[in-house]
Parts: structure tokens; sequence; C-alpha cells
């Protein structure tokens, strides 16, 4: 790393300070005093903070208003999307490659099924529709009948279906509804057999699931207090508390069920076991897996929660259960996980039975269906299944078909089947049935896209990062492509809270790749690939580690042929965006183009907005003397340089996004124009009606992909 950490961290607030104003020429002699781009104004303000007795600048601390409530926030949005369409607009491949978007979108693409009662939930977008509509059908094969179609609650496709969950019997299905991609939801009852919506409605809903009793009477959720009048996308998420609702009461009638009053900040979960006769709740800190466990008798409202597990040192996530024995996946004594059970008799943590022991490969996940334990891998960051019996014996190896990714594996104890998802970066998403007595898997559904997978190529590649760790990553590509280093390369990677980037289809790779770029997608410490320790390494003060697994990802294209400097371009999202900012701030030289997407930028005022406090546990706090320094070392808001040539940004954020706040794109985007001391532009596409990204309807999918594309076609090879 040749900028920040060492020097920055003693002058920083000199740094800042000339950033608010116009970038000066004297660290860049050969920088234009007037940007090219006629950038729209960005005041500035005289705000400093004194952090541990150090003076920190925010000269955009403006910016962090909601732009539902500030008029001048909202005003500057405005003219900044105007400048970025105006922009994107004059690329001459914009029209060519959205239409081929377009084109390559319009394919229909089925979910999983899973039964409910005696009938089968699956999902189908039948290629272009902005939302994917929900079906039932009488067999998994059959074509089913509409049960929810989002695409009718709003005219611009902005409201989803967020998540459902149907009672054991099958009767009724609760609904989860999001609008404009917000992290708050509204849950609702239908009841299967008519398909009518019934008159429950409950709000303050985030973060949770939905969990049926055993009757399919009412279930269980997590909901937030009201917030203040318009803080309500922007206050810290305080407070969660587990409650039961009853089907046809209003929810004022809810009852409480779990809370930690004492622990505000603590995220809450709850469960029950399969027969009825246990009811689980967890407790986390932070966003780690960590948790702590507590039970309950299911039919004993009044009773007390019992305290299974009192620490947050390891993951215990319930599987499934026998009688009084309940089956765990965790990290206890096992960074890469392994499944044990508990006698809730006697939880001791010193008396728990191993069934599955850890292996080399990280256990990312496990079922408990038709009697068996699903236990799904990551071998080297690619999908492998295995079936034990529930004494733990390896009963058999799901076939898949290739190096991708497999999902789902969901069921019930007494099902005779389950189904499950397999795509890799040149196969999409294509539908199996497992028989859990034969073994045998059963295509049900393969789409069909028009591409020919065997004119492309994918293959895993080991580095070495900065300090020598071996770190995989994937490369995609067409057959045949010449090592010269003038491909358009694209190198994504995410690396944090023990997220695993695993192998999968996605229409805007296939176009890129169509046009001759390379696919790249590390995955770096931080992540899950390879379990808790592959977590612990890029976490807190072991942060940096990512950003240079990325910059060795970067140097190994380059050292081999792939790209240059000047044809490698690199995207993140959340996580991934504060990724592409630390590291274009920390190495600037070394890339042609960033796409940094709602990311963290401001990493020492993250933890006062909404979610941002549940990161602490990954980021550490400014509030802590330790963690401050290490935060403000390589914070991208913080380490932006007056005068520094940097490479050509298109900065991706949504103005009610309400997980990552879109201050910290607009902060970052305003203080990295009045920098920039090269003919780079810096430009902000910042989406209306659009959060995070879940439930992002498909008309804006394509325009972002499309505008993504062209902005890097236009400056890789600049």
């Amino acid at each position: 790393m040749t900028l920040t950490r060492c020097a920055l961290t003693a002058c920083l607030s000199v740094f800042l300070a000339a950033a608010a104003t116009a970038a000066p020429s004297t660290a860049n002699p050969q920088a234009p005093s007037v940007p090219p781009l006629a950038y729209p104004e960005s005041r500035t303000v005289d705000q400093v903070d004194t952090l541990h007795g150090q003076e920190v600048a925010d000269p955009y601390r403006w910016l962090e208003e909601d732009v539902r409530v500030s008029d001048e926030v909202a005003a500057w949005v405005k003219a900044q999307q105007q400048l970025t369409e105006r922009y994107l607009d004059d690329l001459p491949e914009l029209d060519a490659i959205k239409e081929r978007l377009t084109s390559l979108w319009n394919f229909e693409r089925y979910g999983a099924p899973r039964k409910v009662g005696e009938r089968y939930l699956y999902s189908k977008n039948d290629g272009l529709q902005n939302q994917a509509v929900l079906y039932i059908a009488d067999s998994y094969k059959a074509d089913g009948r509409v049960l929810i179609d989002p695409n009718t609650w709003s005219a611009d496709g902005t409201v989803a279906l967020a998540a459902t969950s149907a009672s054991e019997d099958g009767r009724y299905l609760a609904y989860q509804k999001s609008e404009a991609g917000s992290d708050w939801r509204k849950i609702y009852v239908m009841d299967l057999d008519s398909r009518q919506t019934l008159e429950d409605e409950l709000q303050w809903v985030k973060f949770t699931s939905v969990t049926w009793d055993k009757e399919g009477r009412g279930f269980y959720y997590k909901r937030y207090p009201e917030p203040a009048e318009g803080e309500q996308f922007q206050s810290v998420a305080l407070n969660p508390t587990i409650y039961y609702h009853k089907i046809g009461a209003p929810q004022s009638d809810d009852r409480v069920v779990f809370r930690l009053p004492e622990h505000p900040d603590w995220s809450l979960g709850v469960g029950r076991t399969y027969d009825g006769k246990h009811l689980l709740a967890t407790a986390r800190r932070g966003t780690d897996w960590q948790n702590q466990l507590y039970t309950r008798p299911a039919d004993q409202p009044d009773a007390e929660f019992r305290v299974l597990v009192d620490n947050f040192d390891a993951l215990f996530s319930p599987i499934g259960s026998d009688g009084d024995t309940l089956y765990l996946l965790t990290d206890y004594q096992a960074p890469r996980r392994r499944v044990v059970a508990m006698d809730l008799n006697d939880p001791s943590l010193d008396k728990l039975r191993e069934i599955i022991p850890e292996s080399k490969a990280a256990l990312e996940d496990v079922s408990h269906v038709g009697g068996k334990l699903i236990a799904n891998y990551l071998h080297d960051v690619a999908s492998e299944v295995k079936v034990f019996s529930t004494e733990g014996k390896l009963e058999r190896t799901v076939e898949l078909p290739g190096l991708g990714s497999a999902g789902g594996f969901g069921g019930k104890p007494d099902q005779d089947e389950t189904f499950y998802t397999f795509s890799s970066y040149d196969h999409p998403p294509s539908t199996y049935r497992y028989d859990i007595a034969t073994g045998e898997s059963q295509l049900v559904r393969q789409p069909n896209v028009d591409f020919d997978p065997a004119d492309y190529q994918v293959s895993r590649v080991f580095y070495n990062s900065k300090d020598g760790t071996r770190i995989p990553m994937f490369l995609a590509h067409k057959k045949g492509i010449e090592l010269n280093g003038q491909n358009p390369t694209l190198l994504y990677a995410y690396g944090g809270f023990s997220i695993s980037v695993t192998p999968g289809f996605s229409i805007s790779r296939l176009a890129w790749m169509e046009r001759g770029g390379v696919l790249a997608v590390a995955n770096l410490r931080g992540g899950g690939e390879y379990g808790e320790d592959w977590h612990q390494a890029g976490k807190l003060e072991k942060k940096q580690n990512v950003f240079d697994d990325f910059i060795a990802a970067a140097e190994w294209l380059i050292d081999n042929k792939y790209a240059s400097p000047a044809t490698l371009g690199i995207q993140g999202r959340s996580n991934g965006g504060l990724l592409v900012g630390a590291v274009m701030t920390q190495r600037p030289e070394l890339f042609g183009a960033c796409l940094p997407g709602v990311g963290v930028m401001d990493m020492l005022r993250f933890h006062r907005f909404t979610a941002g406090q549940f990161w602490r546990s990954e980021y550490g706090s400014a509030d802590e003397p330790d963690q401050f320094e290490t935060l403000l070392a390589y914070s991208p808001y913080h380490n932006i340089e007056p005068g520094v040539s940097y490479p050509p940004t298109l900065i991706s954020t949504a103005d009610t996004d309400d997980r990552v706040v879109p201050m910290h794109s607009f902060k970052f985007g305003a203080r990295l124009q009045a920098a920039q001391g090269g003919d780079a532009p810096i430009l902000m596409h910042i989406e209306s009606r659009a959060g995070h990204g879940a439930g992002t309807p498909t008309t804006k999918l394509i325009e972002q992909a499309a505008d993504d594309i062209a902005f890097l076609l236009k400056h890789l090879g600049d």
C-alpha cells in the first residue's frame, strides 16, 4: 500500500480540510485546475469532530440528511443523477448493450418447489416480469395457478414479495411485502384454499422469519418499535422483540414472547422443533453467527426461557430434533463447522455428542429431511453435498453437474423428497428433485438461455496474497482468448461477514463475457469459504488483509497477462463497495475503472444509522480508541487525497436504501469529485425507489447492468 496508513493518520485533518475546497494542483502538477466535467456544486461545512484527541474534518456532513426530508439533498441528488444520465446516454454502445441484455434476460426462470401440505409452491418469472410470481400446484412438475403476483402491487415494479412461510398443514401462508427496497416489511396472511388474503396486517417488521405454531393457529415473528416521524429510514435498529400473532387478531393483541431489554442492540430469532414440543430462541451480538441459545416448552406460553448457551463463543444453529435431542450446526471447537447433538435435559457443552465431525471442507448448511442430515459443504468454494444418517454415518454424496453452487435441500423430517438448484458461471440455475430413499436426482426444470455454454471456459486458480496466504479465484471467459494483457477484465469480490461468494449464473456477467470480457471472482478472507478462521482473518483489526487479498488478485491478473491496469475494472457491492472504495484510494494507479455499489464508505459513522450498529462486530467502532485508528486507516471517505488521479468511477446507490444509507456514497462521491486530480469522470448513479438490492425490478436490473458494462467498455483501455 502506497497511500494512507502511515502519513494520513498524522496529517489527516490537513488533507480533509483541503478536500473541502477545490482540488489543488500541488500534489500533481500536471492535473488540470478545472475538472473536465462540470460537477454539481457540493457545498462544504466546517464540521470537525474530535475523536480520541484527533481532529477529523467531515465537510459533507449535510449529505447525511434523508433525501425524503431534505430539499437540499434531494436537489443535489437530482443534479448528480442528471449529470450521470447525460454522460451515460452519450456512450455509443449503451443502447446495443441494453438491447442484448433485454434479449438475454427474457427467459423463464423458476425457484425450487417446496411442499406445503399436499401441494407445492414455486416461483416463476416469465422473462421480463419485474417481479417473480408465486404459484401453487398439485405436483412438483405441474403448471400451477397464480397465488401471488407482486407485479400487480405497483406500476413501476418496486413493491416486492420478500419472504413466505406456510403453516404445517398447508392451510395458511404468511408473506412479507417490501416497498422500494426498504428493509421495513409488512406481513400478510393468505388462506391457500380460497387464495384470499385475510385482514391480518403486521407492521414495523424487519430482519425476521415467520415460524408457525404446530397447530397452524398463529406464528412467531420479530418486530421493532415504531420509529419517530421522519426517522424510519435512518434511525438505528434497536430493541427487537419476538411476538406471537394469532390469526384474525389485530397486531395490538400480539403477545410478547421473548425480548432482552437489557441488550437493545442484540438481534433475536425464534424457531421451534418440528414435533412442536420445544420453542427455541437465539440472540446474536452484531452480524457474527455466534449466538446464545434458549428454549422453553412450546405449549407453556407463560414459562420462562431456559438458557442452553450463555455466551457468544460459537455458532449453535438448530437443525432438527428427535424428542429431547437437538441437532445443532456449530463451530464450537470446529472452525469449519460440524454437527452435534445436545440433550435438552442436560445441555452442558461438555456433553455434546458429535454426529458429523469437522472436515477439511467448510460446512455451509445442514437440513434435516426425510430422516437424514443433508450437509452442504464448500470444497475450495465449489459445492459438495453429502447425506448422513442422524447417527452420522455417511450414506452417499449427491452427484452434481459440475463445478458450481447447489442450494436448497429444504423440507421436513418425514418427507421422502427434497429439491435443489444448481448453477455456475456458465450454467443457468436448473432445478432438481432429490429422492432421499434412492439418492437419485431428477431434472425438473432447466432454463433456455440464448447462449452456448460450450463457447465459455470456467476455471479455478490460486494465488498468494501479500502475506503468502493462498487465495482462490474463479475465472470465466470465452474460450481461446489471447493472454496479451489487453483483455477488458472485471474483478469482483466481497470479503466479509462470513459470506461465501460461490459460482453462480448472471445475465449481466454473460453479456460482459460475450463482448470479450474476462470475469474474475476472488474469494477473499473475511468470507466464509474456509470456515470461521477465514472469516476472523479478515475482520476488525485484520480488515486490511481483505484489501491486500484483492490487490494481490489484481496483480496476479496483470502478471499473468489477462489484463493491464488500463484494462482492469473492479466491482463490489455493500461490504464489497467498501472494498472497492478502500483499494481505489490505496492503489488508484492499479485500476482502469471502479464500480463501488451501495458501499459502506464512512467507517467512523456507519454505526449511527439503521442496521449499521450490527456491523460493529465485523468492523469495530470509532467509539473505541484502538478500533478508531484501524477504521481511520482505511475508511474510503477519509482517505481521499486532493490532487490524486483517481480512476474513472461510477458510484451506485439508491435514495431509499435503508440498509447502507446513501449518505455513504453521497459523501464519498462529493469528496472524490472535489479531490480528483486527473481527467477521469467521477459519477454517481443514484437509483430512485430502490433499496440495497433485494427486490429490485427487472427493468432496473437491466438498466443498471447496461450502464455498468457501457461505462467499463468506455474506459478500460482508453
